[in-house]
């Protein structure tokens, strides 16, 4: 009897040991949890409207700031707006940690990754093409050094692979539309980020056998230049790849002063989309030309890629689809927990875009 005891006693002992292990878990997060709970509170308030003084506003997006500054309409707003020269999503991830940044504009895949990576935010506008199939975003160039007719013979091809940027969506799409698997590949990791003409440079010296560009100039620059040599082009497969996004940390929306800021500033964000659209030559003229340094045919070639084409949906339920698909396509192949993509979308922000007048004119002001 007494050996009985000891034995349950031990046996106690054990259950106890493993509920704790258990338990313990649930109490080291729990501060997180709570955390996400109070965040979620906060965001399901409604925007406020009033921005106190000395409120600024860092945003990170060129082209928009030619649209604000070259209309005046940075010195119409009720905070201070700064620009920042900051593209490309590890590099606005990388300014969000720093607090060196407040907004950011890019592609679908940087705000899915800096959840990844731990750093909560949220979408406050999308932009999309029209006729997106007819305006691709990108396209693949190929190597002069690769045997490569088509997509189809990428098996045990290298492909330029950027993790944290929307390329890497464009790669994995295309190989599951051809019946691939990272494995039957080989993925050379090289975030595009981190100059110009990385993956052309890849691609002209035979790192890469395939890398995606973006299609306008990159794509036209490409084979101009190494052409002769047998670069191509490849169109993929039929999938959407247009999207984009104006976001921000969830820090930013908690402070009600910046969340004031940003309800203004998104609506004016989607009128300079508004104006860009309706505004091509102008465009091309005072912001690739003048601007950037392009030359006018280079610019024509820019707007062509479907500037004019954009557009600021009013209902973002296909966009909240499409980065479902995105993270369902991207988690697993890149050992990445799944997550809602709704948790993504703040979309008290998307009757603020819709509001956003269209007229052709640049003399109404959004309020």
């Amino acid at each position: 009897m007494p050996r009985a005891v000891r034995n349950s006693g031990r046996q106690w002992a054990v259950l106890a040991a493993a509920v704790a292990a258990s338990v313990g878990p649930l109490y080291a997060f729990a501060p997180r949890r709570q955390a996400a709970e109070a965040d979620a509170a906060v965001l399901a308030e409604p925007l406020p409207d009033r921005v106190p003084p000395g409120v600024t506003l860092i945003v990170g997006d060129p082209v928009t700031r030619w649209v604000f500054e070259h209309n005046g309409w940075d010195k119409q707003l009720p905070f201070t707006l700064r620009w920042a020269e900051i593209t490309g999503g590890p590099d606005t991830t990388e300014a969000f940690h720093a607090k060196a940044l407040d907004v950011g504009f890019g592609a679908n895949v940087p705000p899915i990754h800096a959840v990844w990576v731990g750093l909560p935010v949220k979408i406050v506008a999308v932009r999309e093409k029209r006729d997106w199939q007819g305006h691709p975003s990108w396209v693949f160039g190929v190597s002069p050094k690769a045997r490569l007719a088509s997509l189809k013979d990428l098996k045990g091809k290298r492909i330029a692979f950027s993790p944290s940027q929307v390329q890497s969506q464009v790669v994995l799409q295309t190989l599951l539309a051809e019946g691939l698997t990272p494995k039957d590949v080989t993925l050379v990791e090289l975030p595009s980020s981190i100059g110009g003409d990385v993956y052309t440079n890849a691609l002209a010296s035979g790192v890469v056998d395939v890398a995606p560009l973006g299609t306008g100039i990159v794509a036209e620059k490409y084979i101009r230049k190494f052409g002769r040599d047998g670069a191509r082009l490849l169109p993929h497969a039929p999938f959407r790849d247009d999207t984009t996004f104006v976001y921000t940390p969830v820090d930013v929306l908690k402070d009600p002063g910046k969340a004031a800021a940003l309800k203004v500033f998104v609506r004016w964000w989607a009128r300079a989309q508004a104006w860009e659209r309706d505004h091509p030559d102008e465009l091309a003229a005072g912001y690739y030309v003048g601007k950037r340094g392009l030359s006018p045919d280079d610019a024509k070639i820019v707007m062509d890629a479907g500037i004019a084409d954009i557009a600021t949906p009013a209902d973002w339920s296909g966009a909240v689809t499409r980065q479902q698909a995105a993270i369902d396509l991207l988690a697993p192949r890149m050992n990445h927990p799944r997550f809602d993509a709704k948790t993504l979308f703040d979309r008290r922000f998307e009757a603020v875009a819709a509001s956003a007048p269209e007229s052709k004119s640049a003399e109404s002001h959004p309020s």
